[in-house]
């Protein structure tokens, strides 16, 4: 049976509870904010079904990408509501137009992030977009077996750890199932997200629109939070999935250092790097009448974008986060004390900046 014991061992993606065949695993939340798989003992018949759909336990083979393209959606419209190109919607649109079903990551009214299926391409729109949250995946995995099994094209769209959860959980391949994972940072709690989204919400007066979507990131603090991989899941620093482990037919994220290696190409409106992993990704691509394809390299990628293939490194400020989380009262404030540095740094920080300005000042007098 599943026994976590470092939680590093576990990315969350349910496929052990999906698999139970006496459905004696839920998914509990710890006192971080993260799912984990909890056995009945006396349900249990040590089937061992749990352990072989394990991804930490069972992970896949490295490789390379067969194909690499800087791509961009040429609807300037949909490219503008989603993330990394567009690219998403037209893989989406293709599947629904064969009768097919898309699963993604939305938002549920609570602004809880969860997984979700939908057959038609108004329910696209709930899909678009980063959530930067780790997704509930409820009964996701067993409803995409049910509609391949019934001969139905799938695309199912996660992270790498889901997409290779997904797979082990299947036990066997589906030519009629696409999957699309991205190229993934690291996912923070859910927990500090609800905390977090709970405390905006009564300071602004209930308007939930306005909370995450149309901040900048240099002035949300969430964010800040999660680049500076502050709250990110502890599996997250040493990531099963990295360097096309997954298995995903296609990989998709923003072109990092487009601006260096294509500056022509660079509009800031949103590159997508397209990564074809499997031949079957290969017959997915979507036609050049909708998309602008140019050439590029996995070498290139990895340069710029590091998460490809290397796990993040936990914030050494990660445990005092957490020792503190569930006893404050502003998670704002905590992010906030946390990622300031403290005053004698800012100090050197200011002296050091003034200490040039003058060097810059007195070197142009002499040079006159």
């Amino acid at each position: 049976m599943i026994n976590i014991i470092e939680k590093k061992d576990c990315c969350g993606c349910s496929a052990c509870v999906s698999i139970c065949p006496k459905h004696c695993i839920t998914m509990s939340l710890d006192n971080e904010g993260f799912l984990y798989p909890q056995v009945d003992n006396e349900s249990c018949i040590d089937c061992g079904l749990c352990e072989k759909v394990c991804l930490v336990l069972n992970q896949g083979k490295e490789c390379k990408p067969f194909q690499v393209y800087a791509a961009k959606n040429i609807n300037e419209e949909i490219r503008m509501k989603s993330s990394s190109g567009g690219i998403f919607t037209l893989l989406a649109e293709q599947i629904l137009h064969e009768g097919g079903v898309v699963f993604g990551a939305r938002f549920n009214a609570d602004w809880e992030v969860i997984h979700d299926y939908t057959e038609t391409k108004e329910g696209l729109a709930a899909f678009r977009g980063s959530k930067y949250v780790q997704s509930r995946l409820g009964d996701s995995f067993c409803q995409a077996e049910h509609f391949l099994r019934q001969g139905r094209k799938v695309m199912f769209t996660g992270t790498p750890c889901q997409i290779a959860g997904l797979k082990l959980f299947l036990r066997k391949t589906y030519d009629n199932l696409l999957t699309v994972d991205f190229i993934c940072h690291g996912v923070p709690s859910p927990g500090v997200w609800k905390k977090y989204l709970e405390e905006l919400i009564a300071l602004k007066d209930n308007r939930k629109n306005s909370v995450l979507l149309s901040e900048p990131y240099n002035k949300n603090i969430f964010m800040k939070g999660f680049l500076a991989d502050l709250y990110l899941r502890p599996s997250c620093y040493a990531c099963p999935s990295k360097s096309m482990k997954s298995g995903s037919d296609i990989t998709l994220g923003d072109f990092w250092g487009i601006q260096y290696v294509m500056p022509e190409r660079d509009d800031d409106k949103g590159i997508c790097c397209l990564m074809v992993n499997t031949e079957k990704g290969c017959q997915f691509l979507p036609s050049d009448k909708w998309v602008e394809y140019s050439d590029s390299d996995y070498s290139t990628v990895i340069k710029y974008n590091k998460a490809c293939v290397m796990s993040v490194v936990p914030n050494l400020k990660r445990n005092l986060f957490f020792d503190k989380f569930q006893k404050t009262d502003s998670v704002v404030r905590l992010i906030d004390k946390i990622l300031t540095p403290p005053f004698f740094r800012r100090f050197l920080s200011f002296a050091k900046r003034l200490v040039n300005k003058i060097f810059h000042l007195h070197s142009k007098e002499i040079s006159k």
